[in-house]
Order: structure tokens, then sequence, then C-alpha cells
């Protein structure tokens, strides 16, 4: 059975793609998404003939009050940040929704750390999205002045990472 969490990360990730629409089985559940008109529609079901409940929710009402709870604390520290972000920094986004991950394991070293020195195709972190462990690379040269997120936060479709001082 999926979790509500991994639900909505499934609905963030049809929302920003241009997929029209997602179907995902597994044992007894079966997730239906669809786009009607900038909305998602999802409907979870078990296989068996009883039949549930459509849910139709709006692009907007997708996340519940339990994920933005967590997020109410991080604002004041991301404006902090963004004052920060205009003295001519590099912004390095996420290019997903996904589990921001510092080094490619526990035991690891993180893959930079504030001062070091990077390259286009240096590996920054990793965002892991529906078991997908991507590595986000700079994409500029320069040094990382500031890391903007923790070790396993959820991130969002372009969320800023990283603010690099360009070389």
């Amino acid at each position: 059975m999926l979790k509500i969490q991994e639900i909505r990360e499934i609905i963030k990730l049809v929302d920003s793609s241009s997929v029209d629409e997602f179907v995902f089985e597994q044992d007894d559940t079966k997730l239906k998404l669809k786009k009607h008109n900038g909305q998602t529609v999802v409907a979870q079901a078990p296989v068996a003939v009883q039949a549930a409940p459509v849910v139709e929710a709006p692009k907007a009402a997708a996340p519940a009050p339990a994920v933005e709870a967590p997020k109410a604390p991080e604002a004041p520290k991301a404006e902090k940040k963004e004052v920060v972000a205009d003295a001519n920094l590099h912004k390095i986004t996420s290019p997903m929704v996904g589990t921001f991950y510092s080094s490619p394991n526990p035991e690891s070293p993180a893959f930079v750390k504030v001062g070091d020195q990077v390259g286009e195709e240096s590996i920054v972190c990793i965002v892991e999205a529906m078991k997908l462990f991507n590595e986000i690379e700079a994409e500029v040269t320069g040094e990382i002045v500031e890391i903007l997120v923790e070790n396993g936060e959820l991130v969002e479709y372009g969320q800023p990472l990283f603010l690099v001082k360009e070389a």
C-alpha cells in the first residue's frame, strides 16, 4: 500500500510534467492520475471487486496541511538566505520534487561543503524521487557559499539548494 507522502510526491511529479495520465498498480493497490484542465484527478482503489471512491483534488488542494506545517518554520530561513542571494550568487536549484541527500550514503562524507570549489560537472548532491537517485551537478564553476537545505529534507521543484559564488 502506498503511503500518503508517496502519493503526494507522485501528484506533484505528474503536475509538473507533461504527462496527462499516470497509472500505478502494486499488489492490491491501484493509483490512477489524470490531468483535466489543470486539475489532477486522483483515484486509488483495491484491485478486488469492491469499488472505491474517486477523489478529485484541484492542483492547489493536493498538499495537505501536514505537508505545509513543516515548511512554515523554513520560510524565515529562506527569506534570510534570499538576501544573500542578491549579491550576484548563482543558485543551484532542485530539478524535481524529492528528498535531498548531501552524500552518496550515510557513511560517506558530503559531496560538497561551504568553501569547496566546484566545476560545471561537479556532483553537489543527490535528489531521490520515487526510489531513483538523481545526481545533481553544479552547472557552474565557483565556490560553494551556502547550503540551503538539510540532509534528508524534502525539496520542491525549483527550490534553491546551494548558493555559488561564480569564478
